[in-house]
């Protein structure tokens, strides 16, 4: 198989499981367009694995083990795994930014729930963020202050997803809204999750995190102006086809119970010219001091592993390893029994 087939195969891969990226991909310089394609193949694949598995621990347990693979040099004979291994190899991709984001499928093939914000900003950091640390790399930008922006936008990204899919996750048994939130509302979790139907109470609770998302999705605008020229128009559309995502949730009132957000190819297409404006606008702006900003707490270990001078080990690493540990015996308890 040569890399150009097993490219065809990403882009099909894209095309068909993120229209929204695929779209944003466009803009993207081909030095940077195809191992962002690689990478967004192998990751959309492997959530699609944990999500439509019917064993979701032996999944995540796999993936480990396939990404085991790839950093070896020795990838499983698949379209997905080959590119994925040469853009390691290519790119010298710090293994804890993909093992960050198995850790996330990990916690959703545990049914991990999430407390508070800050535990939902952990669980973006980790399905989100850290793909926005790996295009970072991709793009050969280590420098933290652009990191740190990329992971907000990865964390606004997620928190939009989570906004609007509140009704299709509750009828795969998954709810994301803190339960802190639930509580104080007095929303029954269980009771939801057995027939989700519309309450205005989840309205207020899917507002308040688009507003969230809406925040960092303006603080990451700061790190756009720190990537190469010709990447920009790529990651101002992303940002821009998401937010988007946000808005029509905001049309629906907020509703993402029965209806599910959609941008029309029309606003796509407009977005993606918005985006090759701005781009070029931000060669001549000035360079905003938010760039400056720390990093969330929760996304903080992803710069830390991203940046050129990263140790070769994080004290985070010991979590991936329990959490791996805690898959391992729920997968030998389920084939005892």
């Amino acid at each position: 198989m040569t890399h150009e087939t097993d490219m065809a195969y990403c882009r099909e891969a894209i095309r068909h499981g993120s229209l929204s990226f695929h779209a944003a991909s466009r803009l993207l310089p081909r030095k940077v367009r195809d191992p962002a394609l690689a990478l967004y193949a192998f990751c959309r694949l492997a959530d699609d694995a944990v999500d439509d598995g019917a064993d979701k621990r032996d999944a995540v347990l796999r993936l480990r083990d396939r990404l085991d693979l790839s950093y070896r040099g020795t990838p499983q004979n698949r379209p997905a795994d080959r590119a994925f291994a040469e853009m390691i190899a290519r790119h010298d991709m710090p293994r804890a930014l993909p093992e960050a984001l198995l850790e996330g499928l990990a916690w959703d093939a545990l049914g991990r729930r999430y407390d508070t914000l800050s535990d939902l900003y952990g669980y973006s950091a980790r399905v989100a963020s850290a793909v926005g640390a790996m295009m970072c790399v991709l793009m050969g930008v280590r420098d933290a202050n652009a990191l740190a922006r990329a992971c907000d936008l990865g964390v606004a990204m997620q928190l939009t997803n989570i906004a609007r899919d509140v009704g299709e996750d509750a009828r795969a048994g998954r709810l994301y809204l803190p339960q802190e939130w639930l509580l104080a509302a007095g929303v029954d979790r269980d009771a939801f999750l057995a027939d989700p139907c519309f309450d205005p109470r989840l309205c207020t609770m899917v507002q308040a995190l688009l507003t969230d998302a809406a925040r960092l999705y303006n603080r990451s605008e700061a790190g756009i102006a720190a990537l190469p020229l010709s990447a920009r128009p790529g990651i101002y559309a992303a940002r821009h086809v998401y937010a988007a995502i946000g808005g029509a949730v905001r049309r629906n009132r907020f509703d993402s119970i029965q209806p599910r957000a959609r941008t029309g190819r029309a606003r796509k297409v407009a977005l993606l010219g918005l985006s090759t404006v701005r781009a070029g606008a931000s060669t001549v702006m000035p360079r905003s001091a938010v760039i400056f900003a720390p990093p969330l707490p929760e996304t903080a270990f992803l710069v830390t592993a991203a940046r050129r001078d990263a140790p070769a080990r994080t004290e985070w690493g010991h979590t991936l390893v329990e959490v791996f540990a805690q898959l391992e015996r729920h997968d030998r308890a389920g084939a005892e029994v």
